[in-house]
């Protein structure tokens, strides 16, 4: 029989192993992702050592059978307040681990298949919150474009704004995915599943950005730098999330003031959900809409923009028939603009 201290030592040595090779290389799970595992590992094992006295040391296959996880649940939705998606999250991250354990270890299967029928906790979903045209013209006129600082938040939210990609995709950016100088300026970005798509950028978009290039990046910038780069870190550290949202709410207190529709707890996806509601708004194809969005399924899309019946029916009928359809493609004849709804930021 393995020693407790063996057990520990195996298990440390797998968390290690699952969060730092597995699942960044193997799976190939975005930054994102990776956090969350983290954190869910992290809380777990707080979890064990505040209210099981189970220290980190002493750690044993027992200490992850359902009892456990099941009284872990209930601590992070009583003490921690969390709610039940996130409960979900990080049960959800728990259940890889064991699940990782078990193909190591094919004794310690059992874990991965115990953990598998502890149910997930009933969701409502959760609605995101609409920007109006106005609040986001309002929110754009925010920074002040004689400060350096001012024109970087600006080309910030420019671009998560027009291009309506995820917050952790436009964080991921590396300059050599920008293309500038061509007849149409766009950008790749690597969404979830490692999907590549194209997104296509505006005249004054492309604008701040070549500024925003000189100003941040040098006159040769690396083509490995990250565009938008943690200060604190340099260029080839990622800005985070969490630091684009402080900015995102710092401005959306002062556009509050003049524009009452912007709400002041603003984050980054609501800029992604404004534009893909105004794209909608202006009769674009659902499917193009679907695809800018990087959304693998159009249902998908359908619920993020919550779609209702009577406007689902409007929505598909912007779907064009290959055979009956003769009208002219709105991005003919180089009108960008039109094709992706982004007139306003011109």
């Amino acid at each position: 029989m393995m020693k407790k201290n063996d057990e520990s030592r195996k298990i440390a040595a797998s968390i290690y192993a699952w969060l730092n090779e597995y699942v960044p290389i193997v799976q190939s799970n975005s930054d994102h992702t990776i956090r969350s595992y983290k954190m869910a590992l992290s809380l777990y094992v707080d979890f064990l050592k505040r209210i099981k006295k189970v220290e980190p040391k002493i750690l044993t296959v027992s200490c992850f059978s359902n009892p456990y996880i099941e009284d872990w649940i209930k601590w992070l939705k009583i003490e921690r307040k969390c709610c039940p998606a996130t409960c979900n999250n990080r049960l959800a991250a728990l259940r890889s681990f064991l699940k990782y354990l078990g193909s190591k270890d094919i004794s310690l299967l059992f874990l991965s298949q115990q953990a598998d029928t502890i149910p997930f906790q009933k969701t409502g979903r959760k609605k995101v919150t609409g920007l109006s045209r106005n609040a986001v013209k309002t929110l754009l006129a925010t920074p002040n474009l004689l400060t350096k600082t001012g024109r970087r938040d600006m080309t910030i939210m420019a671009f998560i704004y027009s291009t309506a990609a995820r917050i952790n995709e436009v964080l991921s950016v590396k300059i050599k995915q920008l293309f500038l100088h061509g007849d149409k300026p766009f950008v790749t970005v690597n969404g979830k599943g490692n999907k590549i798509r194209t997104l296509y950028l505006l005249p004054k978009v492309v604008s701040y950005l070549e500024t925003f290039l000189k100003e941040f990046h040098a006159n040769k910038p690396n083509p490995d730098a990250y565009l938008f780069y943690s200060p604190h870190a340099g260029t080839m550290g990622k800005m985070t999330p969490e630091a684009v949202n402080k900015l995102l709410k710092k401005y959306a207190v002062i556009a509050h003031n003049k524009c009452d529709e912007v709400p002041v707890t603003l984050h980054a996806h609501q800029l992604r959900h404004a534009k893909a509601s105004h794209w909608l708004e202006d009769g674009m194809n659902i499917v193009q809409i679907s695809f800018l969005l990087g959304h693998s399924n159009l249902n998908t899309t359908m619920v993020y923009l919550d779609i209702t019946t009577e406007q689902e029916a409007k929505a598909l009928a912007t779907i064009e028939d290959e055979e009956a359809q003769k009208m002219p493609k709105k991005w003919k004849n180089n009108d960008l603009s039109a094709f992706l709804g982004l007139e306003s930021i011109k």
